[in-house]
């Protein structure tokens, strides 16, 4: 594919830099990239990503803008209030670049559907914001050999890693199971500083162009965590977990599970 004249200045930034060139940004015109959520974290992943230039992106998210959401969740304005926020980020990412394809999945994501949602995308990001759907996200992954970016946020902490099919630990060899109902405080009961969803989603946007270009190293088998009141970051070496029940030698986990929901945004 040839550039056109508009495209050649859009993305110059991209194209003179020796790692991504003409033929990065190809990858990234020519790749696919789903996000589930479209609040804190999904907000800056899928603007970074349309920005950048990512062919097509796939938002999935079953809530609606309210007015507790904009202190955060910036792709998102006041005249969206009541909007279906997949509409709302579908709007602002193709504001932002006419190139991207944007298909929009309103509805919550289960062992029902998430296989055929997933499949035709290259990289997922995980932006939600409680256990079950991050172990069903792991599972579904792990199942499809699909590279996924989990984060996390809370308060003033944030954490995220990426799994790459067959180099690495996924995020049940971390997390083996869900906590127990109550045994952490959700995101509205314990709050989130608003930039910390800009920090850590940037981050994860940053994983899926680094994978699609084939450049850098990626958060497999590593953790990384960050403490907005210390402003540190920490990277925890995270081995791969043989006994895993889903990505282990011997997997006891083959089909996936519906847990019980409950809104948190971390495993910390």
């Amino acid at each position: 594919m040839a550039f056109t004249n508009e495209q050649l200045e859009r993305y110059s930034r991209h194209i003179i830099l020796k790692e991504v060139g003409a033929k990065g940004q190809k990858k990234l015109l020519n790749s696919s990239v789903l996000i589930i959520g479209a609040g804190g974290l999904g907000a800056p992943a899928a603007m970074y990503l349309a920005a950048a230039g990512v062919g097509t992106i796939g938002i999935a998210d079953a809530d609606e803008v309210d007015l507790s959401n904009l202190q955060r969740q910036v792709i998102h304005t006041t005249a969206d209030l009541g909007k279906a926020k997949v509409k709302s980020a579908k709007e602002t990412m193709q504001a932002i670049n006419p190139d991207v394809k944007v298909n929009t999945y309103r509805k919550f994501i289960t062992s029902e559907n998430i296989m055929d949602i997933i499949k035709d995308y290259d990289f997922i990001i995980d932006g939600t914001d409680n256990f079950p759907a991050k172990f069903l996200i792991n599972d579904a992954c792990v199942m499809a050999g699909k590279p996924f970016s989990h984060a996390g946020i809370i308060r003033f902490k944030g954490q995220l890693m990426t799994y790459v099919p067959g180099e690495g630990p996924c995020y049940r060899c971390v997390f083996k199971d869900p906590p127990p109902k109550d045994a952490v405080p959700t995101c509205k009961q314990a709050g989130v500083i608003g930039a910390m969803g800009g920090v850590i989603g940037s981050l994860q946007a940053m994983e899926a162009v680094k994978y699609i270009i084939g450049k850098g190293d990626l958060l497999t088998g590593r953790l990384l965590t960050y403490d907005a009141l210390t402003m540190t970051f920490r990277t925890i070496k995270l081995p791969k977990n043989h006994d895993c029940p889903v990505c282990g030698d011997h997997p006891t986990i083959t089909k996936l599970i519906d847990y019980e929901q409950v809104e948190c945004d971390m495993h910390m």
